[in-house]
């Protein structure tokens, strides 16, 4: 049953951890989940595709999935001679060979011999057959292996005294063993995130690849051949310009490194704090940072030279440079927007454009910034709001006719009454006033206003008068007084007759 195609979002993904980060294939296998051959599938497709790196920056997932996917793949041959897989074991040992050299090589002496995927999945195979230990070895700023330590050290709360337990995070790098060392309140995927932040900060630059374990902050769905990496610690990673590989479940040799530094740690850092009482994390992490330094310059034997040393001297040069900002750190949401055309988030709703009405988006959740993207692309950006229970629109996302409802506003709704009386005023005041928000009220307006193009202002003004009387305040009241004409009584009374004067009309004056 052939594999899902990966998203567009994860194809630009490991195409960046090839032509960026330079990573080879397994790596980035490792890195994304996949297997090796859908690495160097989705490969092959870039290079027949005729692209380049970096990608034209106008080119839209849906133009680059058709570059890609044009049609179905072409199917393999079979039959043909294999390799002495003893043969590429022993070179794989040497310095500088790499699984592709050998490929080549063998390629050379067999024109009609198997792909690359191939080679690389058949020589695992027969490796796993074999089940012999492999000594890693690292390169000079390749890796950097993260995990936390499975003992604890607490703080107390100054105000109630209670202990509080503190997560120890631990890295080591991979070719010097240099350690860095900072308690956390927790193994959230905040503390996580900055765990990592500030490690980049300590080495002063970025490793090629970070090992972790399958924490659940970092690995969502932790597997032995596709585990998947939480979105934003991805996000992370591609800020920093380094990928992430999780170590195989259950298998601590993939990060024997930070196991060994972790046990140092403990005995070199946490058991030397165990009789000494924080009352703060920033001060707790003081303490440690003195004491890694220590334990940093302490000169091992094995090397004659000490872990700041070797750093200084391997690991540092080949660092890649930090960015010129630290990550931001923030989390993704899968959102499905409503009829109203917004998301909820945090408690808060948030507009985008009305025609993404029940798409499915994701939201990203930074500390100032609420970010909405369809499909790869930014449709809205909205500040954070303060509160919860509240909405922020953007007009531009509304529909036409909802904008010309959302301009009237309680100023210009009165204005509107002041023109037609002042009855008509003090009676759209007591509407507004009445409800728990003016807005509330705009619709009963509205339709008063609606009234005048039938009946005039004159009447519209007494049949307001008519309303104030008996206290009416809805649409259908003003309807009724209208139509039954019980508006006429407040209209102004035409101007009387002059009184008649003759010589035989006594006049009133004349009773008194």
């Amino acid at each position: 049953m052939p594999s899902e195609r990966l998203s567009m979002r994860h194809i630009r993904e490991l195409l960046r951890l090839k032509f960026e980060n330079g990573l080879p294939g397994r790596l980035i296998a490792a890195s994304l989940g996949l297997s090796k051959g859908a690495v160097h599938d989705y490969l092959q497709r870039f290079a027949v595709a005729g692209l380049s790196w970096p990608l034209p920056e106008d080119l839209s997932d849906t133009a680059l999935e058709r570059r890609l996917f044009p049609g179905p793949p072409a199917a393999g041959s079979a039959g043909r001679p294999e390799p002495n897989w003893a043969y590429v074991d022993a070179e794989l040992r040497r310095k500088g060979v790499t699984r592709s050299l050998l490929w080549q090589e063998y390629r050379a002496d067999q024109p009609e011999g198997y792909g690359y995927s191939w080679f690389c999945e058949h020589y695992d195979a027969w490796k796993g057959r074999v089940s012999a230990t492999m000594r890693q070895r690292h390169g000079a700023g390749e890796k950097v292996f993260v995990d936390y330590a499975g003992d604890t050290i607490d703080i107390i709360d100054p105000a109630s005294g209670v202990a509080r337990p503190m997560k120890l995070f631990v890295s080591a790098m991979g070719a010097s063993s240099y350690i860095y060392a900072e308690a956390r309140p927790s193994e959230g995927l905040a503390d996580w995130i900055g765990c990592h932040v500030s490690l980049f900060a300590f080495l002063g630059g970025v490793p090629g690849m970070v090992v972790c374990d399958n924490l659940k902050s970092g690995v969502t769905k932790p597997d032995r051949y596709e585990p998947a990496i939480n979105r934003t610690y991805q996000e992370m990673a591609r800020h920093y310009g380094t990928g992430i590989v999780p170590a195989r479940p259950y298998k601590p040799r993939d990060k024997a490194k930070v196991e060994q530094s972790v046990l140092l740690a403990q005995r070199w850092v946490l058991a030397r704090l165990r009789n000494r009482r924080f009352f703060s994390v920033a001060t707790l992490n003081s303490a440690i940072a003195e004491l890694v330094r220590d334990l940093n310059a302490r000169v091992m034997r094995a090397y004659g030279a000490s872990r700041a040393e070797l750093f200084a001297t391997v690991d540092a040069p080949a660092l890649k440079a930090l960015p010129a900002e630290p990550y931001a750190f923030a989390t993704w949401k899968r959102c499905r927007v409503a009829p109203d055309y917004h998301v909820e988030v945090e408690g808060c709703f948030y507009s985008v454009p009305y025609r993404l009405i029940r798409e499915a988006i994701d939201v990203r959740v930074a500390d100032r910034t609420i970010e909405a993207f369809h499909k790869g692309e930014r449709v809205a950006s909205h500040a954070k709001s303060p509160g919860r229970r509240g909405h922020v629109t953007v007009p531009e996302h509304m529909p036409s006719a909802h904008r010309r409802h959302a301009a009237w506003t309680p100023a210009r709704m009165m204005a509107a009454a002041d023109r037609i009386g002042p009855a008509a005023a003090a009676l759209f005041s007591e509407i507004m006033t009445d409800r728990p928000h003016p807005e509330q009220g705009f619709r009963t307006c509205l339709g008063i206003l609606a009234l005048e193009k039938t009946y005039g202002q004159a009447r519209i003004e007494a049949a307001c008068q008519r309303a104030g009387v008996i206290r009416a305040r809805s649409v259908s009241s003003l309807r009724s007084i209208l139509k039954t004409g019980l508006d006429r009584a407040f209209l102004e009374p035409e101007p009387e007759p002059e009184p008649l004067r003759h010589g035989n009309i006594r006049g009133r004056t004349y009773f008194h």
